[in-house]
């Protein structure tokens, strides 16, 4: 289990700290986007709501890579992640990693479970 965790936490904080910062540095260029999904990322882009996003997606990544309140990292990504699985279903009409960063992060989140009994008591 421990290593499940580590390799969970690895995955989730590299994922989010590098495409994270390729919205900023353009090293891994993505191809013109289509249709629906090409219009929505387009009205994200045009008010900086994408910007923030990507920004919270950075921090919260070195967060999770630094050991740094990863607890509150796992509560803080989540949104962002339902926001890209409901993106992938709903826009794309094809999931894709949405589902996957769903599975690992809903596990860190079990396995921290007894962190966050304050909140629901």
């Amino acid at each position: 289990m421990k290593y499940a965790v580590l390799v969970a936490n690895i995955l989730v904080g590299l994922v989010f700290t590098v495409f994270g910062l390729n919205a900023f540095l353009n090293f891994m260029p993505m191809p013109p986007m289509e249709g629906d999904m090409g219009t929505f990322a387009g009205v994200l882009a045009s008010t900086g709501f994408l910007k923030a996003v990507k920004v919270l997606e950075v921090a919260l990544g070195v967060m999770i890579l630094a050991n740094f309140q990863r607890p509150l990292a796992y509560l803080l990504l989540a949104p962002i992640v339902i926001g890209i699985l409901f993106t992938e279903i709903f826009v794309m009409k094809q999931p894709g990693i949405a589902v996957v960063l769903t599975a690992l992060l809903g596990f860190l989140i079990y396995t921290n479970r007894e962190r966050y009994m304050s909140i629901l008591n």
